[in-house]
């Protein structure tokens, strides 16, 4: 996906909200990610903690009586919409949160700045990964830990095989849209980047749909992502084919592959 086509489908919440709404409805893991993300963190009293592509910040929201006192938070986006909709839904929240506008790939912070920096679902948007990588391991100290969640290769593919008739090679374009950071990868590219002590922890979960619109809503979020225009006539044929599914067997279950690097960036 082009820089262009990041930043539309990027450039406010409701895309992004869209989809969240839908794993929040049908997720078959009664345990909240965000809860359980926040459950592998480092939560030492003082920690200076920095994370990339906060979205509209709903890991704080949903661990809000978690969060130790003494962290100092810098919340960062490329998206300036994100960022202002992440300001709004924590203004309430009787802490400090700072928050900047950057870009992965140069960030504008101090060598050794930071305690913890984390980076959910959003590595795979960075064009140069390597880059980006190098500058987390720069702003981490010595010792420092890194937690990157993705997604692996077989993530929701029951959904992009159900698109391939409207859209040709619609699961190698989901993996395209992955953009090459995955559970399949990623230990490698964090081990090359200088990072040590590397471990992936895996978030069981599926989706079990049992209707029909929540999951076409999902679908029209993704026009950017498949790079598709929807079609009315295409979208009835997508909601035959889903109720279809739900009619004989109940349920529309779409398997998930998704989890948590924690990495440690090495004493030098």
């Amino acid at each position: 996906m082009s820089l262009t086509q990041l930043r539309q489908q990027y450039q406010n919440d409701q895309k992004l909200n869209v989809r969240i709404a839908l794993h929040q409805r049908f997720n078959t893991n009664p345990y909240s990610w965000y809860r359980w993300a926040f459950d592998h963190y480092d939560l030492s009293f003082d920690a200076r903690v920095l994370e990339l592509g906060c979205g509209p910040a709903d890991l704080w929201r949903e661990n809000v009586d978690r969060i130790p006192a003494g962290w100092d938070i810098t919340l960062t986006d490329f998206s300036e919409g994100m960022l202002a909709a992440a300001q709004h839904n924590l203004a309430e929240m009787e802490r400090t949160f700072t928050f900047r506008q950057v870009d992965a790939q140069d960030l504008p912070f101090a060598t050794g700045d930071f305690d913890i920096v984390l980076a959910n679902h959003m590595l795979y948007h960075v064009p140069d990964r390597p880059r980006a990588l190098a500058e987390i391991r720069r702003v981490l100290r010595p010792g420092g830990k890194f937690y990157a969640a993705t997604n692996g290769e077989q993530h929701m593919r029951e959904l992009w095989e159900l698109l391939t008739p409207y859209i040709p090679n619609c699961y190698a374009r989901s993996l395209a849209a992955a953009g090459g950071f995955m559970l399949e990868n990623g230990a490698t590219q964090l081990t090359d980047a200088g990072f040590v002590d590397v471990v992936w922890h895996d978030y069981p979960n599926n989706l079990a749909i049992t209707e029909v619109e929540p999951l076409i809503a999902y679908i029209q979020s993704t026009n950017t992502l498949m790079e598709h225009a929807w079609t009315e006539a295409e979208l009835d044929a997508v909601r035959a084919d889903i109720a279809a599914c739900i009619a004989t067997e109940g349920v529309f279950v779409i398997h998930k592959s998704t989890g948590l690097f924690v990495a440690q960036r090495d004493d030098r």
